[in-house]
């Protein structure tokens, strides 16, 4: 059965801003989505500046001043409060420069699919057979926008199950990433990400849930006219809401590979490993000193009228600045509780891969397993043993016969080796694999064997034959 859990934490509400939104989302985005990100905050925020390193920074000039994390701004938006609640603890200090530079474009990768993603999010549930074959029918349903286009009743029938049984493993489909999949329409999309948000139950909720037409045809009067409310608190409600997305799944809808560059580089030296962040051609930001001092020149009469805009413009830039410092923390954290766990991968190879779910590093961090999952979707690292996605190290285990059990990409590994080695004239077939995998103390059953091989895009045996 899945594990629900539910916890009573007291203390301040943390009220779920646009901006606050914005950061949460920072973390998931991979490293080329976020330099795009970037770049359009800094079009559009006339407070938020690039630090250009030229050689004019050897002038005798003052250079302006980054922002950094541990810095104390004077407005009322707190993210730290909001990593608190995930667990993403306390400074972590990390190196950003890249030893050596290798050449990265050379570098391609599948993207995976939607379907992809979600059967490995369901997979580290360990499910019941039969949970497992209600959430791969319901994954196999999604259209691209992530949308199921099946009946609860017949998923029941196809399964053979209850219609409670397939509502439990939908519900938990619904929390995973990308927030709002595997909903039946736009409004159970958006009510499902303010759950996750923590922003269900307010003004937000109600608007989704009671008035979606007026939303689309924004007739926030008559929204503001029926919850007796000022059309200043529907239009921050409608801010919010605004940075839901409405088709979850289009974001897998694209080309199936792509160029790369890790986030991560992952070094051996001496007999040691050391992380470092790949910080190359992401823009350095700081505050704009012009905008710094007007706000701070009360006095003048001459920016008295637009002190406010100057303000919101900082704090939304300092808040931007804030979360990429946060974002990389986080991404630096579950990389060095990965290599904690897969020490032996790092420095032996494949075949010496463990078996690791979600919850092991997250309790390792104390960090939430959904931000963990979102931290390693589309992060990649460079290691001695290539480039692999964060989400690679975390595998199902395969039971050896005596031992600790073994990773299944670790067994995948062995079987392709076994394929490489065999006569092409004869090759081994199915159930010869899974002997062989015996004497390697592997316990594996030959109709896994195939489902490995054709995960691998491997011919059977009688189709691999040469004469």
């Amino acid at each position: 059965m899945f594990e629900l859990k539910q916890q009573l934490k007291l203390g301040q509400q943390l009220i779920m801003t646009p901006q606050l939104q914005h950061a949460i989302k920072l973390l998931q985005l991979s490293r080329l989505e976020l330099v795009d990100a970037i770049q359009h905050e800094l079009e559009e925020n006339p407070a938020l500046e690039e630090v250009l390193m030229t050689s004019e920074a050897t002038n005798e000039e003052t250079p302006e001043k980054e922002v950094s994390m541990e810095e104390n701004f004077d407005f009322d938006l707190d993210l730290a409060n909001y990593f608190d609640d995930y667990g993403s603890g306390g400074k972590v200090n990390f190196e950003t420069e890249v030893k050596d530079e290798i050449p990265f474009d050379t570098f391609m990768t599948e993207k995976k699919t939607l379907s992809d993603h979600l059967l490995w999010q369901l997979a580290m549930l360990s499910p019941t057979p039969l949970q497992k074959e209600i959430g791969a029918l319901i994954i196999g349903n999604l259209n691209s926008a992530g949308y199921l286009d099946m009946q609860i009743k017949e998923i029941a029938t196809f399964t053979h199950a209850t219609e409670e049984q397939v509502e439990e493993t939908l519900h938990a489909l619904q929390t995973f990433d990308p927030l709002g999949v595997c909903a039946s329409n736009l409004q159970e999309c958006l009510l499902i990400q303010t759950r996750h948000l923590g922003i269900d139950n307010t003004i937000v909720s109600l608007i989704i849930e009671q008035h979606l037409k007026n939303l689309e045809n924004k007739n926030y009067k008559a929204i503001a006219r029926c919850l007796k409310i000022s059309l200043k608190k529907v239009i921050t409600a409608v801010d919010t809401i605004k940075t839901l997305d409405p088709r979850p799944g289009l974001r897998y809808n694209t080309d199936s590979s792509q160029y790369i560059r890790p986030d991560i580089y992952v070094y051996k030296i001496d007999h040691d490993f050391v992380i470092i962040m790949n910080d190359d051609g992401m823009p350095k930001l700081k505050i704009s000193s012009f905008y710094q001092n007007a706000v701070r020149n009360k006095a003048d009469q001459q920016y008295k009228n637009v002190q406010g805009y100057m303000q919101d413009k900082i704090k939304s830039a300092t808040w931007l600045i804030k979360s990429i410092h946060q974002r990389q923390k986080t991404i630096y954290r579950v990389m060095e509780s990965i290599l904690k766990f897969q020490h032996k991968f790092f420095d032996q190879g494949l075949e010496y891969l463990k078996p690791m779910i979600l919850k092991d590093v997250a309790q390792d961090i104390e960090m939430h397993e959904s931000t963990v999952s979102r931290v390693t979707t589309n992060k990649y690292v460079f290691t001695p043993q290539g480039l692999f996605e964060l989400k690679f190290f975390f595998n199902s285990s395969i039971n050896r016969f005596h031992g600790e059990a073994v990773a299944s990409a670790s067994v995948h590994h062995h079987i392709k080796q076994i394929i490489e080695g065999e006569n092409p004239q004869k090759p081994y077939s199915d159930e010869a694999i899974s002997k062989l995998l015996v004497n390697q103390n592997i316990k594996i059953a030959r109709r896994t064997v195939a489902k490995y091989r054709e995960m691998m895009r491997i011919l059977p045996s009688n189709k691999r034959k040469q004469l």
